[in-house]
């Protein structure tokens, strides 16, 4: 194996470019040029760190969404704090019968819900509302995602934030008419923002 060749494989990190892998198109350009591979990472988490919920988090990933539920796969929500409004995700183009939603009655059966969804390899996205996790956790739920190839989103609560191995961490804050997102960590890249999307 030549050096060149080596250099070129996804999993080496060059600090004078992003990785070339394919991304998930977010459906806002602004964003898509300031992750690695034009979009959300396949086969890996995204933790999105809210202040409090319902602040245009789903708006954010729901493009995306619209496009993995015509891959026939399945979209898992584990735990979410509200009921998914069903004629608002078919108006964005979400495949309804591709849908489920995931209630634990426990924190660790929420953990392992989790993982399960991400390494089965049904699910092209697993949402998830997680409360608590140590670091070993984590990276479970990164390895689990890896095997299954599925894009795993983690919304949690600014301060119950804890270093967490995932590939993207954007932290949001709301705006009128729109959020401003701050990418916190990215592979094969430096932290970069704010990007600001009117929703």
């Amino acid at each position: 194996m030549s050096l060149d060749s080596l250099l070129e494989r996804a999993d080496i990190w060059r600090g004078d470019r992003l990785p070339a892998t394919a991304g998930i198109p977010t459906g806002f350009a602004a964003l898509d040029e300031k992750l690695p591979g034009g979009g959300w990472p396949v086969g890996a988490l995204t933790e999105i760190l809210l202040p409090f919920p319902g602040i245009g988090e789903l708006q954010l990933i729901m493009p995306a969404l619209a496009r993995l539920s015509r891959k026939k796969r399945w979209t898992a929500w584990i735990a979410p704090p509200y009921i998914p409004y069903a004629p608002a995700l078919a108006a964005c183009g979400v495949d309804l019968s591709r849908t489920l939603i995931v209630r634990p009655r426990a924190t660790t059966d929420g953990f392992w819900a989790i993982e399960q969804a991400l390494r089965s390899g049904t699910c092209a996205a697993v949402l998830a509302w997680p409360v608590g996790g140590d670091r070993q956790m984590w990276r479970r739920l990164q390895l689990a995602a890896e095997a299954g190839q599925s894009w795993g989103v983690l919304f949690r609560r600014e301060q119950d934030m804890e270093p967490a191995p995932v590939a993207l961490r954007l932290q949001l804050e709301p705006l009128p008419g729109g959020i401003e997102v701050h990418i916190l960590k990215r592979r094969g890249g430096w932290a970069a923002g704010p990007v600001v999307l009117n929703l």
